[in-house]
């Protein structure tokens, strides 16, 4: 999360026009629903209609869409014929899948599509287009206004558009979801970036960072197992959460209260339980936690539990490291990872830790 300080230097970056600042930061505005470079030519908004954000794929996955004006995807290096095509096609439909058939429709090579995209804006094409249909969801998510209000807001002409595009990853029409089991969904912001939580009104099933890779597949893998539909809202357990991170993230608050839903298999579960059982401040190899549930062999399979957690921070994934003391595999990103470790350390009275990824 940007300090206030420094959204304070941004914004007048952005007032100012200061070249200088070109790939530090974008700015979302919140009123128009679009995101810019510091030097766009628009005229400038208030300082509390603007969000700032370190990436462009930050500020996709926050709803955010380029600015036709500033083209915040394409300065200050000029782009390929590909990308501009690519880049076009996926606002025509932000909400559409990628297949290899659409880039032979386009007469685009796919690993030709990766590899610019990479190169230009570090992040592949299809992790672009991700975050551009994330966004939209996410969107509705955050405002938790009602479905016409986010289908005007996200641009679309029809609200047939602005479903589609939600249910595709929710898996169901906002207007239909009170026919089924519902699950209610919450935008927390943290210091380590926004998370998404999901609960009924008991329990809390899913808290995820909102850039988590493969965050799609776990919505899709816990409507599977509920048999539910997700719309925004507020819960207890969402509220509780919520409060309870923003005490984790200042330092006062070690073990979390809220009453969980756990989804998994017998041994899935047998691992995520032996995780809440490493001591707060300290960490577990994946081997030492294969021993501790009696399946020495089954390391790999400790991995795979371990990145099939969906409730990050809570049950500790972040504390398993390799049997060497390095960092591995931990879908939030490496650094996070570190952030946590290093936290909960300095929280337990232990020394700072050292790391190589």
């Amino acid at each position: 999360m940007i300090s206030v300080e420094l959204q304070r230097e941004y914004y007048q970056a952005l007032v100012e026009k200061r070249s200088d600042f070109e790939g530090i930061f974008y700015v979302g505005v919140k009123t128009t629903g679009v995101f810019c470079r510091p030097t766009c030519p628009a005229r400038k908004p208030k300082f509390e209609n603007c969000e700032f954000f370190g990436t462009a794929q930050q500020a996709l996955l926050a709803s955010f869409r380029p600015c036709k004006r500033c083209k915040p995807l394409s300065h200050p290096n000029s782009i390929s014929d590909v990308v501009k095509m690519l880049l076009e096609a996926v606002e025509e439909n932000p909400e559409k899948r990628w297949k290899d058939k659409d880039f032979q429709e386009l007469s685009i090579d796919a690993s030709t599509a990766r590899r610019q995209f990479k190169r230009r804006f570090g992040m592949t094409f299809v992790e672009y287009a991700r975050a551009r249909r994330m966004g939209i969801a996410m969107k509705h998510i955050r405002s938790g206004s009602m479905v016409m209000d986010a289908q005007l807001s996200t641009g679309y002409e029809s609200s047939s558009g602005f479903r589609d595009a939600f249910s595709r990853i929710m898996g169901t029409a906002p207007a239909l979801s009170h026919q089924q089991h519902i699950l209610k969904a919450a935008w927390i912001d943290t210091k380590l970036g926004p998370m998404i939580g999901m609960s009924d009104e008991e329990a809390l099933y899913l808290l995820e960072f909102v850039d988590r890779r493969g965050l799609e597949n776990e919505v899709k893998r816990l409507r599977e197992k509920t048999k539910a539909a997700i719309i925004p809202g507020s819960t207890e357990p969402l509220r509780s959460i919520e409060k309870e991170l923003n005490a984790y993230f200042d330092g006062t608050l070690s073990a979390f209260q809220t009453k969980l839903k756990i989804n998994g298999t017998p041994f899935q579960q047998n691992v995520w339980s032996e995780l809440q059982r490493i001591p707060f401040g300290q960490t577990r190899s994946y081997t030492e936690i294969a021993e501790n549930i009696s399946s020495p062999a089954a390391v790999r399979a400790v991995a795979r539990a371990n990145g099939c957690n969906q409730l990050a921070i809570i049950i500790p994934c972040h504390r398993v490291i390799r049997a060497n003391g390095d960092l591995a595999g931990y879908a939030g990103g490496l650094n996070r990872k570190k952030w946590l470790i290093e936290h909960e350390c300095k929280m337990n009275g232990g020394m700072k830790r050292s790391f190589t990824n």
